[in-house]
């Protein structure tokens, strides 16, 4: 008895372990049809791409699950650390002329560019382990709550491995489908990628360069200001505004309500009043253009604070490392 259950249980093992391929799912054939007709691939190789595709249930698990989900002191914890501090120095040193320009050129302070970097792939680091043939594939026709998005960007993934001539079934990234060092989705990949380096060719794959120049031009696409304000600290009355996270209103008239700025700042900037949840209470934060900025390439406040801070410690870092070697060769 003891040996057929045995049995039983590497059978069943076995057959978990089989790959799903994608190719099972409904709204394949006719997303192949329409790749054809609209963008003229070769029906045989589709065929032949999807029948290799998985289809991963632990995507629609882990997209299910957002790490937004935690409380704010331990979402920021995991970003803003020396573990990404460190790291983010010797990249800004490395990428100094680099970033420089790409501020420059879009108006983006290059902290600011490294904490995205350092938060999405700890500066090339970790970029991914999923393929994103098999997320994107998983996602649009599993995962009906924005099934048309990831069907969307599934196209596009097609379309820019056959502009950038990569392998489909090679590139790997986030169980999203964001990938290279920036994590661009394929459509921000095709539409916002810049060849930064001048070699001809746009890699966010591999070419830290072309990241850095195609984050600096995706932010200004979406409306980045030159010397915009991000975030300050806010003081509030006694009315409890949590979840007003989403008003937009003038200083002046959030003055009116009782929340101010703990800086002096002009009266007619619009911002949005942000909350977060510390260990002695609410802090309060009051976001502007830039903030929103963020937003764009995660839609989450958690997420854009986080990149704030991390950037914020890095340029605090940055200047005192140069403070130091101004002060040794005087």
């Amino acid at each position: 008895m003891k040996k057929l259950l045995t049995t039983a249980l590497v059978l069943i093992h076995c057959l978990v372990s089989l790959p799903v391929y994608s190719a099972s799912l409904p709204g394949i054939p006719g997303f192949i049809d329409e790749m054809v007709v609209r963008h003229h691939f070769d029906r045989d190789e589709l065929v032949n791409l999807f029948e290799q595709v998985n289809h991963k249930p632990s995507i629609i698990e882990a997209i299910s699950l957002p790490s937004t989900k935690k409380p704010w002191l331990e979402y920021r914890a995991a970003f803003v650390n020396q573990a990404r501090i460190k790291p983010g120095l010797v990249f800004w040193k490395k990428y100094q002329h680099t970033l420089a320009r790409a501020e420059k050129q879009y108006g983006v302070p290059q902290e600011i560019i490294v904490a995205l970097i350092g938060v999405e792939t700890l500066y090339g680091e970790n970029a991914g382990h999923y393929r994103i043939v098999d997320a994107l594939s998983t996602l649009a026709f599993d995962y009906p709550r924005r099934a048309d998005f990831f069907r969307d960007e599934l196209e596009n993934y097609l379309l820019l491995a056959r502009e950038q001539q990569f392998d489909l079934l090679a590139v790997r990234g986030s169980y999203a489908g964001a990938m290279g060092i920036p994590q661009f989705m394929p459509s921000s990949y095709r539409k916002y990628a810049v060849d930064f380096n001048g070699n001809h060719k746009t890699d966010l794959l591999n070419e830290p360069v072309d990241a850095i120049g195609s984050i600096g031009n995706y932010l200004k696409a979406y409306g980045w200001l030159k010397g915009g304000r991000i975030a300050v600290l806010a003081e509030v009355g006694s009315v409890d505004y949590e979840g007003n996270s989403k008003e937009v209103r003038n200083l002046s008239d959030w003055r009116a309500l009782g929340v101010n700025p703990k800086f002096k700042i002009k009266q007619d900037l619009a911002a949005r009043l942000l909350d977060y949840t510390v260990t002695d209470g609410k802090e309060y934060w009051l976001g502007f253009n830039n903030f929103d900025v963020i937003t764009r390439y995660n839609n989450s406040d958690f997420y854009a604070m986080s990149v704030f801070q991390l950037a914020d410690a890095l340029k605090i870092a940055h200047n005192k490392k140069a403070k130091k070697h101004l002060s040794r060769h005087r």
